[in-house]
């Protein structure tokens, strides 16, 4: 009950006509910035941080919440439009959302995404007001052993769902840990496979690698296809703007399955969202295959869209209760809001409810207030949104092209990201020309230094022993999750090859 009437007295502060402005003016704000390719969430915090020094703590968090959910209710916009995602946590949405672009879906796609957005920043943070005490268990739960099977589970999993071929899905895979081990040791200090180039120290960048295998992947792709297969140059853009209550009901689940998947995320240091986003997108994945859903994979299916996204902003949801609650930040953007406290000479953690109490709950009812807003606007901008697809196709491909060079370089400010944007666009060619899937690639990329760093750590407390690895429930729980999915996906797999063989040969003997 406190915390109820904590609550309502932060409600009393945030529903004030000044903080309603500030709280708008955020979510337009980062809505806008989380809209740009290679730019996202963290971007948005990053580039409006400076706007709010001028503002008292109050009007400065209210309106930080605004864009802390703006950005991600953006990021996934121009993932599903352009098969550019603002961020990294949005790649899992791209996957269906961008097929139900091409199919005419655009609005639609939009709509499920602003939705799952909602439900799940909402359910975080209703929990974050009731539970915040009780976060440090959860994020003290987890030692470097569990982070190694977390890591390979999403590893294998991925590979396994994402591809019609196991071979090709560890294929990916690998070329995706190969792209991870570029850089310095973040253990040792060594460098490694840099070719004694200085700019590749730090290793390539999650921007340039995303932008590259997504954006410009897919451009050159579509471009290649252009005179074989006209078609690829044009998205249609009829269908539904609003969601229907079939199309409710359908997604409705996948909303609180991702929900599920996000949460715990939330207050465990594993790197942000990709990794529940992924698992909510395989899962979704799983289910389709056993329901023999047609739209999965070719036209583009909500619970492919509902489920990733809802992970992601559940997981956004309980990082701000981590944050607050803990001091403790689990992302990057996280990371930004908590050089916004020390800013105003905060330091968010235990003593922060007691010491800024008034400050802090405002905050948390101002989130809620911004989810509702962010909710009412994209829900009546998705066909809106959807209208940029009526650019004629050149014009919009060459655009996605310029706009990917400019948020990697806006980043970086190097000329050598461009020229590794080029080649990293060139291997995504490749990899839609001979079907390489590239979600693997990707959760390879963001979890494969966690993956070595837990793995080394882990093999140092227990002196060599590989028992360590498996030494506790949730590791042999992961573990034993891991090889069943493995071994129902190569029976799935057997099946089908048998199915196609068998229909052959009967067309042969016919």
């Amino acid at each position: 009950m406190d915390q109820l009437n904590h609550l309502m007295e932060g409600f009393a502060g945030a529903l004030t006509l000044a903080n309603l402005m500030w709280v708008l003016i955020g979510a337009l704000l980062g809505t806008a910035v989380g809209v740009l390719p290679g730019l996202g969430s963290s971007m948005a915090v990053a580039l409006l941080l400076p706007v709010t020094f001028s503002l008292d703590p109050t009007a400065a968090f209210i309106m930080f919440a605004g864009i802390y959910f703006g950005g991600m209710f953006g990021d996934s916009t121009a993932g599903i439009l352009l098969n550019t995602p603002g961020a990294s946590s949005a790649i899992a949405t791209t996957f269906e959302g961008h097929k139900m672009a091409k199919s005419g879906q655009a609005a639609r796609a939009l709509a499920t995404a602003a939705m799952g957005a909602f439900i799940g920043g909402l359910i975080a943070t209703t929990l974050v007001v009731f539970f915040a005490p009780s976060l440090v268990k959860l994020a003290t739960a987890f030692g470097p052993a569990e982070y190694f099977a977390l890591a390979i589970f999403a590893f294998v999993a991925i590979s396994s769902v994402v591809s019609e071929s196991i071979i090709k899905g560890l294929s990916a895979l690998a070329i995706g840990l190969v792209l991870a081990l570029i850089g310095v040791d973040g253990i040792s200090g060594t460098v490694r496979y840099t070719s004694g180039l200085p700019q590749l120290f730090d290793g390539l960048s999650i921007v340039v690698i995303t932008v590259g295998l997504l954006a410009l992947g897919e451009v050159l792709h579509v471009a290649s296809r252009v005179h074989r297969d006209p078609s690829a140059m044009r998205i249609p853009t009829s269908g539904r703007i609003r969601l229907s209550g079939a199309d409710f009901r359908k997604a409705l689940p996948a909303w609180l399955r991702g929900t599920a998947f996000g949460l715990p995320f939330g207050v465990i240091p594993a790197g942000g969202a990709e990794i529940p986003t992924f698992l909510a997108y395989g899962t979704e994945k799983r289910l389709a295959a056993k329901r023999k859903d047609p739209e999965f994979g070719t036209t583009g299916s909500i619970n492919g869209v509902a489920a990733p996204e809802a992970a992601g902003n559940a997981t956004a949801g309980m990082a701000m209760g981590a944050l607050l609650a803990l001091g403790l930040p689990v992302s990057a953007t996280a990371a930004l809001m908590i050089a916004a406290f020390q800013q105003y000479g905060m330091q968010p953690g235990p003593l922060l409810f007691e010491r800024s109490g008034d400050m802090v709950w405002t905050l948390l009812a101002s989130l809620f207030v911004g989810l509702v807003m962010l909710l009412i606007i994209n829900m009546q901008f998705a066909g809106l949104w959807a209208k940029l697809l009526l650019v004629p196709r050149h014009y919009l491909y060459a655009g996605i092209t310029v706009l990917s060079m400019l948020g990697v370089y806006a980043v970086s400010s190097s000329l050598i990201d461009l020229w590794f944007l080029l080649a990293i666009g060139l291997l995504g060619f490749m990899m839609r020309r001979y079907h390489f899937p590239v979600a693997p690639v990707l959760i390879a990329v963001i979890l494969g230094p966690l993956a070595e760093t837990s793995l080394r750590r882990a093999l140092t407390v227990s002196e060599g022993s590989l028992a360590y690895l498996v030494s506790s429930p949730a590791t042999i729980i992961m573990y034993l999750l891991l090889t069943a999915a493995v071994v129902l996906t190569m029976v799935k797999h057997a099946a089908s090859r048998r199915r196609l063989r068998a229909e052959a040969q009967v067309l042969q003997d016919s």
